[in-house]
């Protein structure tokens, strides 16, 4: 939480300035009038400014509990029923990994349905003022399972890359899933590895180094 107090002319006046030191939206800020100020007799004898206390939650309690609830709503929305659990990770990650029936609805193709739920969850999180947050999407499992599964890929397709001297291609991916890959080859010594193409068509690139 951070709180200031500034005066002025006008109520409005004061709230105002206060807003642009804190750098939010009237919307985004909780306001408590302590002094609607006086003009005075002939607006000079006993004039009194306004005075006002402008509040705003900028903490990343506040981002995921925003993010948490537009999730559930999202879910009984889609008609599905599960549990939300929360982490926030060392790395300041949070992590929402859902359990329950239907995931596969929640999941998609690829993970494409639970990507777009991602970033609509990131996108109404990030809405509140504060320190970005980046959270991070599961449903049963699927991002451990589909990491696995990227690293098994990238391991396959470094082997090829190397045994016929030219590059592979992976298929596009999301930047989560990249940089799986990009680490899961980091300490191979014959291959290098890059991203190439625009979102959400980037993927990424094995190739054997030149010795």
């Amino acid at each position: 939480m951070k709180s200031v107090e500034k005066t002025g002319k006008t109520v409005d006046e004061a709230i105002q300035a206060a807003l642009e030191e804190l750098g939010v939206k009237r919307e985004e800020a909780k306001i408590e009038v302590l002094d609607e100020g006086a003009k005075g007799f002939l607006g000079i004898l006993g004039a009194r400014p306004a005075r006002v206390r402008v509040t705003v939650d900028n903490s990343l309690d506040a981002k995921v509990n925003a993010a948490r609830e537009f999730l559930a709503g999202l879910l009984e929305r889609m008609n599905v029923s599960a549990e939300i659990e929360t982490e926030i990770g060392e790395d300041q990650l949070v992590y929402m990994r859902m359990s329950g029936r239907r995931m596969g609805v929640v999941i998609g193709r690829r993970g494409q349905t639970l990507d777009a739920i991602q970033y609509l969850v990131n996108l109404v999180a990030n809405k509140l003022p504060g320190p970005r947050a980046r959270i991070v999407l599961d449903a049963e499992g699927y991002r451990d399972k589909r990491a696995e599964t990227l690293r098994n890929l990238a391991t396959r397709l470094a082997a090829k890359a190397k045994s016929e001297r030219r590059k592979t291609v992976l298929e596009p991916m999301n930047a989560l899933e990249r940089r799986i890959v990009h680490l899961a080859l980091a300490d191979d010594t014959e291959v290098e590895t890059r991203s190439e193409g625009e979102e959400p068509y980037r993927r990424v690139v094995i190739l054997p180094k030149r010795t």
